[in-house]
């Protein structure tokens, strides 16, 4: 056999071309490993397992969603339905597996889609590459978490469902943004417990007979908050088996679906065979369950909501939900809580003594844990229940305590024990654990109320009370009452009209919605029987700046809030030949 011999020259050759060509397709190969496409995936487990692509799903429920593959990667930043990426991301993972709502190399942390609008969503993950640059992948998914979970219209407002869907109790935030303040340690270990503060909500009936509530003995008598007077009230309809918390908060709420009102006492107790109590106030239990700058004050919370308001109720802990489908109702201690201001929106009210606070937050805060924390991690079923609400609604700050750092309220006589008759220390560490994690939230992209729609929590309510004193200026003797529940001054029956006056107390100077000078507003009268409204706006110099004349019932008027530094006039004249009412509304025109 013939070979041709090569030179070594040519042997070189060819060898370099074959490594050049090995080093090509090797090149290749690492070019497309360096461009590999990453993507957004879900699983139902946290293991991860069966895991499909989240791009296009329809989703519902808790999901796990992570970043694929896991190579080629050294930190991934999430946003959800913030293409520009602005400001903080939800969420942001140094270690992989690369989860959207963080976890542990085993397990994974789940995404609860009752917390994202139902609807298109979107997910943008900014990867940051080993090999140097960045990827960002945008996701878009669908969340269809059906018509099982928001409770029907007809619903709320309701013994079992108090307040309105949109109320702040029952609307979770998108996107929430945290603050970085950490609830401090205190004497005790924080608790989620029914008992002596806490209350009892009891349901009257049309056939329930009246009970008349006296103040405490040894006292000017009971203080009502929104009259700002002391005076019994007649309740028209008292359940036989109302019962008050045995503390000295004596707390007890009682809802009267005749009327759609929720009566909320402090210090009631059962004495020599009188109900007397220490404070009444009440609320709408088809309205917000918060206070506005007209009614300031609806319930027996420092905060001046009611105490049913955010109970975790008895119904609700045996439901089988995985989460409470409602803010919860929370106080802090001391140094937790902020001395000023002492009080921020929704709330209108706050503990007297609040300059003695030595934290930072307010009461009105949502305090909620980041959606990156691991309920998992908690074993009572009972607190982790407790920590998926805190994750998607999250708990208001409504009043506080002494040595806890925090406490949630539970409704009287559920039966309902984290620690089971004892004392647990797993479960206290576990509380703990919560302590550590709640963050209050400082900012939102938007809202979901209770019907998992869009919605907004307005700030913009009557600043116009009728609740005197006042003071006959002329014509008839009868003078008018102001009547709470119709936020209004009624006048009997008289021949002559009559007209008083209430002198600077009108609006009531709740910080948030103190009207502002040169800011438009609408006035206009609500009266019955020929009654009549009138509204002066003096400025510091105590001269007229504004005169809205006599105004029927109906009647509208703008006008610039004339100064800063104001006292307000109000005017109420009855009408002639029968019964009258006199009430307004005083509201900012939103442009």
């Amino acid at each position: 056999m013939y070979y041709k011999r090569h030179s070594i020259k040519t042997s070189l050759y060819i060898f370099s071309t074959v490594i050049g060509i090995i080093g090509f397709f090797l090149a290749l190969q690492i070019g497309n490993a360096k461009a590999a496409t990453f993507e957004l995936l879900k699983s139902s487990s946290s293991s991860r397992s069966n895991a499909v692509p989240l791009a296009n799903a329809s989703v519902a429920g808790n999901i796990y969603a992570f970043v694929s593959p896991e190579t080629g990667i050294s930190k991934v930043s999430f946003y959800l339905n913030n293409l520009m990426m602005g400001g903080g991301p939800r969420q942001v993972e140094n270690f992989g597996p690369w989860d959207f709502a963080g976890g542990s190399t085993t397990a994974a942390n789940p995404s609860n889609t009752h917390a994202f609008a139902n609807g298109s969503n979107t997910i943008s993950a900014r990867i940051t590459l080993t090999s140097g640059g960045t990827q960002v992948i945008n996701t878009p998914f669908t969340v269809n978490n059906g018509t099982t979970t928001p409770v029907p219209s007809s619903d709320w407002g309701t013994y079992l469902k108090p307040f309105a869907a949109n109320s702040p109790w029952n609307s979770r935030p998108v996107a929430p943004v945290f603050g970085q303040f950490v609830i401090p340690t205190s004497s005790y270990f924080p608790s989620v417990a029914e008992g002596a503060y806490s209350t009892g909500i009891f349901l009257s009936t049309a056939t329930d007979a009246a009970v008349t509530v006296k103040g405490l003995p040894g006292t000017k008598g009971l203080w009502n908050p929104d009259d700002e007077t002391y005076h019994d009230v007649k309740i028209p309809r008292w359940p036989s088996i109302v019962k008050a918390a045995t503390g000295n908060d004596g707390h007890a709420d009682i809802v009267d679906p005749v009327s759609g009102i929720m009566h909320s006492f402090w210090q009631l107790k059962y004495q020599d065979g009188q109900w007397v109590a220490a404070q009444y106030a009440w609320s709408r239990i088809d309205g917000r369950g918060w206070g506005d700058p007209a009614h300031y004050f609806q319930g027996a919370r420092a905060a001046g909501v009611p105490t049913g308001a955010g109970l975790m109720r008895k119904h609700e802990i045996a439901d089988d939900d995985v989460l409470y489908r409602h803010a919860l109702a929370m106080s802090l201690t001391y140094n937790g809580l902020s001395p000023k201001p002492a009080y921020i929106f929704p709330a209108t009210a706050a503990d007297s003594s609040a300059s003695q606070n030595t934290g930072i937050v307010p009461e009105g805060a949502l305090m909620m844990l980041p959606t990156s924390f691991n309920t998992q991690q908690i074993s009572s079923l009972a607190l982790r229940k407790v920590a998926e609400t805190l994750k998607v609604y999250g708990a208001y700050v409504v009043d506080r305590n002494y040595g806890t750092p925090f406490v949630i309220y539970v409704e009287n006589g559920s039966g309902f024990n984290l620690h089971n008759g004892g004392w647990d220390t797993k479960v206290a560490s576990e509380l703990d654990l919560i302590r550590k994690s709640l963050r209050q939230v400082v900012a939102v992209s938007g809202w979901l109320d209770g019907n998992g729609q869009t919605s907004s929590l307005s700030r913009n309510f009557n600043l116009l009370s009728m609740r005197g004193p006042w003071q006959l200026q002329w014509g008839s003797t009868v003078a008018g009452v102001y009547d709470s529940w119709a936020q209004a001054v009624v006048f009997p029956k008289t021949l002559t009209p009559s007209v008083q006056v209430n002198w600077n107390v009108g609006v009531n100077r709740v910080y948030w919605a103190i009207p502002n000078a040169g800011t438009a507003y609408q006035l206009t009268a609500q009266t019955q029987g020929g009654g009549k409204l009138r509204l002066k706006v003096l400025d510091k110099d105590k001269k007229t700046a504004y005169d809205s004349g006599e105004l029927e019932n109906g009647e509208t008027v703008a006008f610039d809030w004339p100064a800063q530094s104001a006292n307000v006039v109000v005017y109420a004249i009855s009408g002639v030949g029968e019964s009258s009412l006199v009430r307004g509304k005083l509201i900012k025109l939103e442009q």
